[in-house]
């Protein structure tokens, strides 16, 4: 049977569990943009709280937005709100000599308000989010627009890549488009908003009557794959509870255990989750936090560096100097003398540039056994 029909088969007669995707904004940037291309786009049910536009290119295949099914061919242009379960999964490329082409732009609701607010000129944006509760699919003409913005969207500078978004979702704020989940669906939040199957896929607002078909009628099909109550959504919650309390105590001494209670995971669990959806160890992690607020201090305070050491949770001068060198590339005296005669904070050294084909951990980090994590300090 071909890989696709049998996960077709599975989904529809037995609950598919969403994998919670941890998406991170880079530092300096407002919005992360992915630019995705592979022979074939694979079924990977997740959720994540980011809204996510995705315009997926020279592919067809099957959409699932929530309870939605439905075929898709070309481009395909669909904002997912947030926590909603998703996923593409293609048959076959449009043109078999290129790849499959995917640009997605993931953004917080948060921002966009922000956005709104402060700037008339994209007000609608407060409707745009507002219309995407079910999700949407766009025509044609918004699809061919953000199709236009592709060198913007994926240019190496932060601030051409926003101008892009702005512009798309502007423009998309008045666009035709065709809501895709049932409200039963999108009134649920978290994880649980995927309507459990059996039923005919419909457009909100409409009857099951056979009708002459609009522009953007989809292929509805049934059998949306359903939802397992608890499980990634706790995932997620577990460890936004971790991030959270090293992001407040991170100047303490803490141990593994402390993290693990928060999260009520064991402490093999707590190191497979920081892998799979961080990217890094909770100690590398914990590791970064530090070094960061170490360096502000020494840009913006005039303290002693075995003070900053102090406050930033290292009791150790020389384990601070080696730990800031490797992170920065100089030692803090040396950071800190730089920041007085540029007026400015070197780059990072160990930094890397942002590869925009680069996605986040959660979904890409295959599942292998891992050491139990040690005590991150």
């Amino acid at each position: 049977m071909d890989i696709r029909r049998h996960i077709f088969h599975a989904a529809r007669v037995r609950p598919v569990k969403p994998q919670y995707e941890r998406v991170t904004i880079p530092d300096g940037c407002s919005i992360r943009v992915y630019h995705r291309q592979l022979a074939q786009i694979p079924f990977e049910w997740h959720h994540h709280p980011e809204y996510e536009l995705t315009l997926t290119m020279n592919s067809r295949g099957r959409r699932f937005i929530g309870d939605h099914i439905a075929d898709y061919c070309g481009d395909d242009l669909v904002l997912v709100p947030p926590d909603m379960p998703h996923t593409w999964a293609s048959t076959e490329p449009i043109d078999a000599r290129e790849p499959q082409v995917a640009i997605v732009v993931w953004f917080s609701g948060d921002w966009a308000r922000r956005m709104a607010d402060c700037c008339p000129e994209f007000a609608a944006l407060r409707t745009l989010l507002r219309r995407g509760a079910p999700g949407l699919r766009f025509a044609n003409e918004a699809a061919t627009m953000m199709r236009g913005q592709r060198d913007a969207l994926l240019d190496e500078s932060p601030r051409v890549r926003l101008g892009a978004v702005l512009e798309v979702l502007a423009f998309l704020a008045e666009a035709e488009s065709e809501p895709l989940a049932s409200p039963a669906a999108h009134r649920r939040t978290g994880v649980h908003d995927a309507r459990r199957g059996g039923a005919v896929q419909t457009v909100p607002g409409t009857s099951s009557t056979p009708s002459a078909p609009s522009p953007l009628a989809s292929q509805r099909v049934t059998g949306a794959p359903t939802v397992t109550p608890g499980g990634s959504a706790s995932e997620a919650e577990r460890l936004n509870r971790v991030l959270d309390l090293l992001d407040r105590r991170f100047h303490e001494p803490l141990r593994v255990a402390e993290l693990c209670d928060v999260a009520n995971l064991s402490e093999r669990s707590l190191h497979r989750y920081f892998l799979r959806h961080v990217g890094e160890s909770v100690g590398r992690y914990l590791s970064r936090l530090r070094i960061g607020y170490a360096a502000r201090q020494l840009t913006g305070t005039g303290w002693p560096i075995a003070l900053i050491a102090t406050k930033a949770g290292f009791p150790n001068l020389a384990n601070f100097n080696r730990q800031f060198l490797s992170a920065r590339g100089m030692t803090p005296s040396a950071y800190r003398r730089h920041f007085e005669t540029h007026g400015h904070a070197p780059k990072d050294a160990a930094a890397a540039p942002l590869n925009l084909e680069t996605r986040p951990p959660s979904l890409e980090r295959p599942r292998r056994r891992t050491r139990q994590a040690r005590t991150p300090g």
